[in-house]
């Protein structure tokens, strides 16, 4: 078996063509640095939208870009609580009616 087998060839989305009379994109080349000093580039179409943060290759963490370029600032929404969304369905004054008759049915309870 081990003499009718491939060496040396990939099964897979491997191209023999070469890359004579291709023009590739234009690139542009940006460094990273990430907290243990970490440093590496990655390659981007000139057209694209730079990120400022990207995984480092070594150690998985958040990196920034050498350039001093700083991530955008999330807008978060503070926190619904369950009031916050009764208050959304029901007005107030429909809460007490609500109220006065949930009451009503507890003391006829009693």
């Amino acid at each position: 078996m081990a003499d009718r087998a491939l060496r040396g060839m990939g099964l897979g989305a491997k191209s023999f063509e070469d890359e004579e009379g291709i023009e590739f994109a234009a690139r542009q080349t940006v460094g990273f640095d990430c907290a243990k000093e970490h440093h590496f580039e990655v390659t981007f179409a000139m057209e694209a939208e730079l990120p400022a943060e990207w995984e480092c290759p070594r150690c998985g963490s958040q990196s920034l870009r050498s350039d001093g370029t700083q991530p955008a600032e999330k807008v978060t929404k503070p926190q619904r609580t369950h009031w916050d969304m009764l208050r959304e369905r029901r007005s107030i004054k429909e809460l007490e009616v609500l109220l006065e008759e949930r009451l009503e049915l507890l003391r006829k309870d009693q």
